[in-house]
């Protein structure tokens, strides 16, 4: 059988990373081989897919002549695999997997994919890279956005894709779980009392992530206790209430020991993995209205406008002011919400889908007729 070949910036701890793991263990384990390009080395996800039986091929292009030499040792390694598929993962991803599919006269043989991982990124920081994508948007047979926030807002900026699939992120939703022990446990390592309504907001130090709002909202609601899980995060200035761990790898513990996610992103946010695992895990979330947070919510927890810590405040302060049985059925309807539309299998199905209604042949039958 063709396999499935992704190019990705690198294998470092984030949602895209994360979401590739789980739809190559996924895909692989209905017996579609999987390969992923790193453009940078190391990375905590590379050892995860090695895990999975994933193939793990790095390339680190440095200047000019290193993105040159990584583009031809790309298109080799295409030739080579003659894979089924070429998906693009984030913008470096996409781009080098459209010029080694040019590079390695692949068009016929193999369908190129984008994906589209973010909505209403910060121009000043992606400008350039948005101006090249949207020139060769019309390259992929196919781009599959995990928002339709990140779908509108690439074409609002006039990329003109073949063919466009709006595929959500899959959760793990038996990793994402309630766990009673694991939730007397990390309180007890973490110092926090039993009765403390926790909020745990997961995510690395970034403008994008807004810890200034969870900061300045953690203020105005001292009765509240504050769990930040992130890389960066161990270095800001901390409200009395609020604790910083740095980067974790054990969020489904973190998870099961709060009681309120939180989602503070002001911008760029496509489709939020730690709200989503939050709620899976059975908590009530509260979330700006950023990418497609409405549609991950649909009704649950609260959503609040960008940069308004006030607002997040109040919404926090309600949720923390219900009787514990209430806040907990809350978040268990809205861990039923994640596992009935936001399952892995959910999304690899999607990208099945999607790869071959665009042209990919993954029938082994079909291969054997090449």
């Amino acid at each position: 059988m063709r396999p499935i070949l992704h190019v990705i910036s690198g294998l470092r701890t984030g949602g895209a990373e994360t979401m590739l793991v789980a739809l190559c263990r996924s895909l692989q384990a209905r017996g579609l081989p999987q390969h992923v390009v790193s453009l940078t080395r190391g990375g905590e996800n590379a050892e995860a897919l090695a895990a999975a039986g994933v193939t793990v091929h790095v390339l680190a292009p440095g200047g000019l002549a290193g993105a040159a030499a990584s583009l031809l040792s790309l298109s080799r390694l295409i030739r080579r695999l003659r894979p089924a598929v070429i998906q693009g993962w984030l913008y470096h991803g996409d781009l080098f997997a459209a010029l080694a599919h040019r590079l390695a006269g692949a068009p016929r043989r193999s369908l190129l994919a984008w994906g589209w991982r973010n909505s209403d990124i910060d121009h000043a920081r992606y400008g350039r890279l948005l101006r090249i994508g949207r020139a060769l948007s019309g390259w992929p047979g196919l781009v599959v956005s995990n928002s339709q926030a990140g779908a509108d807002f690439h074409c609002g900026l006039g990329y003109r894709p073949r063919r466009l699939a709006v595929i959500p992120n899959g959760i793990d939703t038996v990793r994402f779980r309630p766990d009673t022990a694991a939730r007397a446990v990390i309180r007890a390592e973490l110092g926090i009392p039993e009765d403390a309504v926790v909020v745990i907001h997961a995510a690395r130090l970034d403008p994008m992530k807004d810890h200034g709002a969870v900061l300045a909202a953690a203020a105005l609601v001292p009765q509240l206790r504050f769990v930040l899980a992130g890389a960066g995060t161990e270095t800001l200035a901390l409200p009395p209430n609020a604790i910083a761990l740095g980067r974790r790898d054990d969020l489904p513990r973190l998870y099961a020991a709060a009681d309120i996610v939180l989602s503070t992103s002001a911008f760029g946010e496509g489709f939020s993995n730690a709200l989503a695992e939050g709620m899976a895990a059975g908590l009530v979330p509260v979330a700006t209205r950023v990418g497609d947070a409405g549609l991950i919510l649909s009704g649950s927890g609260r959503l609040v406008p960008p940069g308004d810590p006030a607002a997040v405040a109040s919404a926090l302060a309600d949720l923390g002011a219900l009787a514990p049985i209430a806040r907990r059925e809350t978040g268990l309807a809205a861990r039923a919400r994640i596992v009935r539309a936001f399952g892995i299998d959910a999304m690899a199905a999607g990208f099945l889908e999607a790869w071959t209604q665009a042209g990919a042949s993954l029938d082994p039958a079909a291969d054997r007729g090449r």
